[in-house]
Order: structure tokens, then sequence, then C-alpha cells
């Protein structure tokens, strides 16, 4: 009975946007950018729980290329990009956040994005756009899951005890290749 109930559990992503910071590009510059924290016990996700940091650019960035590769689905809109936005103005920042949090929330209802390496890679790592396009390109001596483990193994709080990376060294070989780029792309142009 208790072996039917877990088979019948349904599979849940929760995702948040939350945590936005000034960030200073230089003297002149500063942006604001937010933490995405992913909780999920979807087989579409190796990792199920991961915390990464983003700005708008990158969300726009991401929209961009989730729409390259599904045509025919209409994505989520993002907030409105403000030119000029106040990052003092707590409203319009928490405005943003939440749109944020909106389109994440919309774009992993759709079952097809979450086959997207980008999405994955968006959402679990640090890896700016340009390593991101490297990775799903095959350009780094790097597999997206690779880049997925290495991630969540460096962004923990806790040691990892030996028996548990081997088991991630392990897991991570036996990722199988797919039309997603989840395979083992290899060269030596990107280093994590």
């Amino acid at each position: 009975m208790k072996h039917m109930a877990q088979k019948k559990r349904k599979e849940f992503i929760s995702v948040w946007v939350r945590d936005p910071r000034i960030q200073k590009e230089d003297s002149w510059q500063s942006y604001v950018d937010y933490e995405i924290c992913i909780h999920t016990n979807s087989m579409c996700f190796t990792i199920k729980t991961s915390r990464v940091r983003r700005r708008y650019k990158e969300f726009d960035w991401l929209k961009q290329r989730l729409q390259d590769n599904a045509i025919l689905i209409r994505l989520p809109d993002l907030p409105p990009k403000t030119p000029f936005l106040s990052i003092s103005n707590a409203q319009l920042v928490e405005q943003r956040r939440q749109g944020l949090q909106d389109f994440l929330e919309k774009v992993l209802q759709i079952n097809i994005l979450l086959s997207d390496s980008r999405l994955h890679l968006f959402l679990q790592t640090q890896l700016s756009p340009p390593e991101i396009e490297a990775c799903v390109s095959g350009l780094t001596d790097y597999s997206v899951a690779e880049a997925i483990h290495k991630h969540a193994t460096s962004n923990r709080r806790f040691p990892v005890e030996k028996a548990e990376q081997v088991e991630i060294y392990l897991d991570s070989d036996s990722e199988s290749t797919s039309s997603s780029g989840l395979g083992n792309g290899r060269s030596d142009n990107v280093k994590l």
C-alpha cells in the first residue's frame, strides 16, 4: 500500500525568486540580481534543490533562447524592462521580482521546455549565458549534468561525505546522451 502511494505521488517544481541585491559593475553602474531557489521531485531535474543568482538581462536572454527552441509555444511575458529602474525604489524592485517569479512559474509548467538544457543550466548553475551556450553546444570539457553537479556540490552548506562524492561522480558518469544536450559534449574551450 505504501509503495502504491509513493508511485502516485505527484511531481512538483517549486521556484522562488527572492532576495534582490544591488551589485556594482563599476563606479557608475549597478544592477539588481535575484536569488532563484528550486525545490522539486521532478524526474526532469537531477538535482532536487538549488539556488543561483541572476539579473534581469539574463532572464531576457533565457526567454529569447527558449522561444528560439519552442517556436510554436507562446512564452509568458517578463516584467517590462525599465531602462532607468531606480534600484532605491523598493516597490519597483518588488514588482520586478514578482514578475520574474511569475515568468519562471509559468515556464516550468510547459513540459516541452523542461527538456531544454539552457533552462536547467540557468536555474542550477552560475554559468554566464555565453558559458551556457558553449556547454549545450558541446564546446566545453564538461556536460550539462556535470556542470549542474559541480555547482550543486560547491554550493552546499555542509561538507560532502566521501561516499556521497563517489555517488555523485558515478551518477554523472551514468548520464545518458540525449537531444537536450544532457550528454557528454567535450572540448577544452570553457572551464568551470
